[in-house]
């Protein structure tokens, strides 16, 4: 099994199922080290060598361990109700949001909703965005109005790895980007 695999393995089991391994996170979605190398040694190579490599190569920055390394979470992305203790922050006057054409339908009548997740998740640049539609089929990439919508009373995030969230963006906030060919 790849690091690449197990990485996956640990972020559904930090972000949706933790009782998948029979463990459970606090109210801030910390998980315990060794009961996590534990549970996920049943079916995949873990150890703490390993899980350290995971947390310290992970390109999208999902993990972080508290200080002294025996507790660790998954930064966003989760759909079971965990407060992961971020700091409402100034957003930019705009940021992006990618998606796949499939959905532009909806998000067209209902603006972006959180659907399984905790917050909307937005990118601070299009060429991000335009990555992350991608993993949807062909990508639409939405500008977000976001300094207009914290002026709104709108309340934004920024997570450890970048990644900016809010609980939703209405579609009078939207502009759907016309692909350049």
């Amino acid at each position: 099994m790849s690091n690449n695999e197990t990485s996956k393995y640990i972020s559904l089991i930090l972000r949706h199922k933790p009782e998948t391994i029979g463990i459970t996170l606090d109210e801030h979605g910390w998980a315990d080290v060794s009961e996590l190398i534990k549970g996920i040694s049943k079916t995949h190579h873990l150890d703490m060598e390993t899980l350290e490599e995971i947390v310290n190569t992970d390109n999208k920055q999902r993990y972080s361990f508290n200080e002294d390394k025996t507790k660790i979470r998954a930064n966003q992305g989760h759909s079971i109700p965990v407060d992961v203790e971020l700091e409402a922050k100034e957003p930019p006057e705009i940021l992006w949001h990618g998606t796949g054409e499939k959905f532009v339908e909806a998000i067209d009548r209902e603006g972006l909703i959180p659907k399984s997740r905790l917050y909307v998740h937005l990118s601070a640049d299009s060429g991000t965005a335009k990555v992350v539609g991608a993993r949807h089929g062909k990508p639409v990439i939405y500008k977000v109005k976001s300094g207009e919508m914290q002026q709104d009373g709108y309340t934004f995030y920024q997570s450890v790895n970048g990644v900016w969230l809010t609980k939703e963006v209405p579609t009078k906030y939207l502009n759907k980007e016309e692909e350049k060919e």
